[in-house]
């Protein structure tokens, strides 16, 4: 392999997967390949089956009615009582796992994965475990290459987001159920959306723009009877009137929500702030300004399809200069598990380890969702579980040899004191413990 192709795979993708090479002259024309048509998983068996965002919310309910029930009898809920939600979480997980350990358009899978960051949902808030699976089928990759203002309007609305930031059930105060029931408004998805999602901090926004914004929202909430999703707008929840947010008004209804996150999701300093974490995510912790220009000035001039924006990124420069940023838990993890040819792992063996290295799957502590730095995944500690979780994972392999997996993994990155160290190892297992420990192996 050439040192283009692969650094593709590593910056952009999740690594080598064992035993598979691209078939291609250029590494750029493979990564603009895997943008064209939809979303291969979509259309995988692997994700024919899974629930809708409307099933998962069924089962999240008939769930508390079964534990409710059986409480009522006297009897324990060990042994009497498994969880229809918690298997559908477990089901997706596997599913959406395995399909990055072995997927041959890995771009855009890294890409859905970012965007499923921008956009976190969490299962440590809202009870949205059975959610955030459909979540990032229906609402994260069919527009990963489309537009942001679609994909901001389809994660806003999604069952996940709507219970994870609360706003299913905020009601204006002034709507027929605000006056009857004395219940308030949650500003929480209108504060995020304006701050993490859309404009960020750099619109200058007030705090009369998060209130209005979250009143524009109010009435935004779920069914399960409602396919696909089980989003459904309630009138008797929604503020009269008109709002005003960021010097614009908008009008009432579910209309006026909208037509404020189009506005929102093409304001000028939402492109910047894409194009910033864009060059963060993929370049570096501290991207040059001049690459964030040109993306940010790409989303301008497209108004924000998101398709030209990851061909103008791998078009960059310093988009190609290799192992500047430190992979997250998941990153290194999946890297691993494609380097080692560990084909469909348990899906208990991947969600321990994820929690061992400090990510755990779908289970983002904040609203801004998982770190970008690499500051933050290289503690002591995380540095110690990393280098155990390598040795694990080389105690299980029985395939090539380790210096053939390194070349299979690394190319002409792999640097001359690791392949010293493989060589000269005690055992196959210390060499591949070795590899994957090695720093160059660390980094993307």
């Amino acid at each position: 392999m050439d040192s283009d192709l692969t650094h593709a795979m590593i910056r952009f993708g999740f690594g080598p997967l064992t035993g598979t090479v691209p078939a291609t002259a250029s590494a750029r024309d493979w990564l603009r390949n895997q943008l064209r048509g939809p979303d291969p998983f979509l259309a995988d068996p692997r994700s024919a089956g899974l629930p809708s965002g409307a099933d998962a919310l069924a089962a999240r309910r008939d769930d508390v009615l079964t534990r409710k029930r059986i409480l009522a009898t006297g009897k324990p809920l060990k042994g009497n009582f498994k969880p229809v939600s918690r298997a559908m979480f477990l089901r997706d997980a596997q599913a959406q796992v395995d399909w990055a350990l072995s997927t041959k358009a890995p771009f855009r899978e890294r890409l859905v994965w970012f965007w499923a960051n921008h956009f976190t949902t969490s299962i440590q808030q809202g009870g949205v475990a059975p959610l955030v699976g459909p979540f990032m089928r229906e609402a994260i990759r069919p527009h990963v290459t489309g537009n942001f203002t679609t994909m901001v309007l389809a994660a806003e609305r999604h069952p996940a987001m709507l219970l994870y930031l609360a706003n299913a059930f905020s009601v204006g105060p002034g709507s027929r159920a605000g006056i009857r029931t004395h219940r308030g408004l949650n500003e929480n998805l209108g504060r995020e959306c304006m701050e993490l999602h859309t404009v960020s901090l750099r619109a200058h926004y007030t705090q009369a723009d998060v209130t209005n914004m979250a009143k524009l929202l109010t009435g935004w909430s779920i069914d399960p009877k409602a396919q696909p999703t089980g989003f459904k707008f309630r009138p008797m929840a929604h503020e009269p009137g008109s709002q005003i947010v960021l010097g614009r008004r908008f009008p009432p209804g579910e209309a006026g929500g909208i037509e404020a996150l189009r506005f929102l999701s093409t304001h000028p300093t939402t492109y910047r702030a894409l194009a910033h974490k864009l060059a963060w995510h993929f370049i570096a912790d501290y991207p040059p300004q001049s690459a964030v220009d040109h993306l940010a000035d790409v989303l301008t001039g497209t108004g924000g399809d998101l398709g030209a924006t990851s061909i103008a990124l791998i078009s960059l420069k310093a988009a190609w200069t290799p192992l500047t940023k430190i992979k997250t838990p998941f990153d290194y993890v999946v890297s691993l598990a494609r380097a080692s040819g560990m084909a469909q792992p348990p899906v208990g063996l991947m969600l321990g380890s994820l929690r061992k290295l400090g990510q755990p799957l779908w289970a983002a502590p904040l609203p801004n969702g998982w770190s970008d730095h690499g500051s933050d995944w290289t503690g002591s500690d995380a540095v110690l579980a990393r280098v155990d979780f390598a040795y694990t994972i080389a105690g299980r392999h029985d395939g090539a040899a380790p210096m053939d997996v390194a070349q299979s993994a690394l190319g002409p990155l792999l640097q001359p004191a690791t392949a010293t160290a493989i060589a000269t190892a005690g055992s196959p297992r210390e060499a591949l413990a070795m590899l994957f420990a090695a720093p160059e192996f660390q980094r993307r």
